[in-house]
């Protein structure tokens, strides 16, 4: 099978998660700065094949455009220009990142790593992805 990578962009660097070949478990992969984003996903498309991006939405809690909104539709104006075929699905990302926070305590992250942002980032984009897979899974199962 072909690899999902989800897409936790920031204004100054973007969080990487990518699947597992058999799709069923999110894997945090690196950090990107926002300038390097589209040349990196050109470059990992080049070397393993990607069904589909899934990206964080940035909404607000009453569904309203949040000031990252704008960032990321530029973003994704640039994503579909460069790889076209690829398709992306757009995944609500709040609270993401204080469930990736919860999960780095959970997982016994020391706070001196849990300071790094980019750790953050990635944690917050595998959250994305999972929770794309599991609603994609639940939605199989009925």
């Amino acid at each position: 099978m072909n690899r999902i990578i989800g897409i936790d962009y920031g204004k100054k660097r973007v969080g990487i998660a990518v699947t597992d070949p058999l799709q069923l478990f999110a894997t945090a992969l690196d950090t990107v700065a926002v300038d390097k984003v589209v040349e990196y996903l050109i470059a990992y498309a080049h070397n393993e094949p990607v069904e589909r991006f899934v990206v964080g939405y940035p909404k607000n809690l009453n569904n309203a455009a949040t000031g990252a909104t704008p960032y990321v539709e530029a973003f994704l104006k640039q994503l579909h220009a460069k790889l076209p075929d690829i398709p992306v699905t757009l995944v609500d990302e709040r609270f993401t990142s204080r469930m990736a926070l919860r999960a780095m305590i959970d997982g016994g992250v020391k706070k001196m790593a849990r300071r790094n942002k980019a750790t953050l980032d990635k944690v917050s984009a595998a959250l994305i992805l999972q929770g794309y897979l599991d609603a994609r899974k639940q939605l199989n199962n009925k």
